[in-house]
């Protein structure tokens, strides 16, 4: 299954409805996650250049069900400015370094000569 990491910020609303109603947004975003087919490994909230910004680890093998996950949580308004990156892990990076050995005499770059 691949990793994903997904960042985005609390919104006004969002952070005047937690402070009307304080409500645990990990046990919140979890069931969506599940929705989706993905499984949440974690959910941080973040402080320094971006205040309130969450940050969420996800592991899914459906990137379809992962979107309309995402679609959900930006059309409530709680939420804005969502960025999803794909994560690797330590093995899969090394993976990927080795392909990249055997693949590179097949490679010519444009300012090769």
């Amino acid at each position: 299954m691949a990793r994903y990491i997904i960042t985005g910020n609390y919104s006004t609303d969002g952070i005047r409805g937690m402070l009307a109603s304080p409500s645990d947004r990990e046990a919140a975003v979890k069931p969506l996650v599940e929705a989706s087919g993905g499984k949440m490994e974690s959910y941080h909230v973040t402080l320094g250049d971006s205040d309130f910004c969450m940050h969420v680890s996800v592991e899914s093998a459906d990137m379809e069900g992962l979107m309309a996950a995402l679609i959900v949580a930006g059309a409530s308004g709680g939420v804005s400015n969502l960025k999803t990156v794909q994560a690797f892990t330590s093995h899969e990076f090394m993976a990927a370094q080795k392909r990249a050995g055997a693949m590179v005499a097949k490679f010519k770059a444009p300012n090769a000569s």
